[in-house]
């Protein structure tokens, strides 16, 4: 019961993550760096830190409790993943939409799902399966599959790109932009292995001050997160302050709603993957973060749909997308029931 309940949680973590950004296609006047900024500020930093000082007795007090060291990696893994976020956004100019996600996907979903079966994260997780055992092979396959739907995703993309004539050459090097999104895509994994590899340690310390479940997952993401926070406020900010746009943020203020409700999908979804992984035992670390990636892909090509990114196109690249939403679907179930092998 707990798998299923697990794949559950992670799977409308994903979704959240996939689908937030949907309002800044109702925006008008606020840009990315306007929209970025509120929403990465309220769900990286606000919202973290409200919960875990409301909702964790002594919560400094517990920090203190762990090693500093811990600390630190779990920053260097978020500001990886911040760093990430950056170069995406410079990648979707320089190769494209398509491109870019899938090879960031793909990267990602290879790195996050695999090397928490080798490097054994804290706590829980640490006693996860070797990826030589039953249950390991299980989870590969899933990937082979979900790497295939990311693959269709992409070329679909592109199908779509060329029925609707919007592609065209980006500026800036191509060939720049591809050693972009391989970095992107490793470091985009920070997100997940700053909760994999700190989470132990912080949680206990959180739990002997007597707090709950989750607010001691809160707590988790409100110090490992600094170092991704510090990157994805720093950079819009930098924006607003080169393009002198700053003031938009007042003037178009009833903007800044949809920009929260961005914020809220970070607030929901981040903590939800946490638990979800969690859930999902001692290969939730694998498992939860293969299942939250297939399942935010969904969400993207879901708001897609909604939008109407997709009307007038018929053909190929309709029929290779509904085939990946299929096979991201298949792989899910798969890395369900490797993980659903390791708890028997």
């Amino acid at each position: 019961m707990s798998t299923l309940v697990g794949t559950l949680v992670v799977a409308i973590a994903g979704l959240l993550l996939g689908s937030g950004a949907w309002p800044m296609k109702i925006m008008r006047k606020y840009q990315f760096e306007h929209w970025w900024f509120i929403s990465m500020l309220l769900g990286l930093i606000v919202a973290p830190w409200v919960v875990t000082i409301s909702f964790c007795p002594n919560a400094f007090v517990a920090y203190h409790t762990v090693d500093f060291p811990l600390i630190v990696k779990a920053n260097l893994f978020s500001l990886g993943w911040g760093i990430a976020n950056v170069l995406c956004g410079l990648c979707f100019v320089r190769i494209g939409f398509a491109l870019t996600g899938g090879i960031l996907t793909g990267l990602g979903v290879s790195i996050g799902v695999t090397v928490p079966m080798i490097f054994k994260g804290t706590g829980l997780f640490h006693a996860a399966p070797d990826i030589g055992s039953p249950a390991g092979r299980i989870v590969l396959v899933g990937v082979g599959i979900m790497l295939v739907g990311v693959v269709l995703v992409s070329l679909a993309g592109f199908g779509r790109d060329q029925a609707l004539k919007t592609s065209h050459r980006p500026p800036g090097g191509f060939g720049t932009g591809l050693v972009m999104v391989v970095v992107a895509g490793v470091l985009s994994v920070g997100l997940s292995f700053s909760f994999v590899y700190s989470q132990g340690p912080i949680v206990t310390a959180m739990k002997n001050q007597g707090a709950s479940d989750t607010p001691a997952t809160f707590a988790v993401w409100a110090v490992g997160l600094l170092g991704g926070a510090l990157v994805n406020v720093a950079y819009p900010a930098y924006l607003m302050t080169k393009n002198g746009s700053w003031s938009v943020l007042v003037e178009a203020w009833g903007e800044a709603a949809f920009a929260i409700l961005i914020g809220l999908s970070f607030v929901f979804g981040v903590p939800l993957m946490g638990k979800g992984m969690l859930l999902l035992g001692a290969l939730g670390a694998s498992v939860g973060f293969g299942i939250q990636q297939a399942t935010q892909m969904l969400g993207n090509q879901g708001v897609g749909f909604i939008s109407g990114e997709w009307r007038g196109v018929r053909g190929t690249p309709r029929v290779q997308m509904y085939v990946a939403i299929l096979t991201l679907i298949v792989a899910a179930i798969i890395l369900a029931y490797g993980n659903s092998l390791a708890k028997s």
